[in-house]
């Protein structure tokens, strides 16, 4: 479970690089995952790798962006989506708000 949501930043650091995106916050309810993000010390286990490579991808690619632990609750966009993901074939680009989220996102514009 750690080193999926450690791979999950790191493929959200890759995306938004290739997308040429470059102040963005960065936010997961993975606390250990921004934890050992924020920590200076270096962990050799797997989870610890892909820490480092993101570490790496973060100070290199990004200004002016941050990496934050949000609860999950604070969260229900993001978890209705990810609900969403696992249910397609295939990754997915939206251009219109989907329909999965759209209560959750006015309700919290409001």
């Amino acid at each position: 479970m750690d080193v999926g949501e450690a791979l999950g930043l790191h493929a959200a650091l890759q995306w938004l690089s290739d997308m040429q995106m470059d102040s963005v916050d960065f936010e997961t309810d993975s606390k250990l995952t921004v934890d050992a993000f924020l920590a200076t010390r270096n962990d050799l286990s797997e989870f610890g790798c892909i820490i480092s490579s993101c570490r790496s991808l973060f100070h290199n690619l990004y200004s002016n962006s941050r990496v934050e632990f949000v609860r999950r609750q604070a969260n229900a966009v993001a978890h209705a989506l990810a609900r969403e993901a696992t249910s397609l074939a295939s990754p997915a680009i939206y251009f219109d708000i989907p329909t999965c989220i759209e209560t959750t996102l006015i309700n919290e514009m409001l």
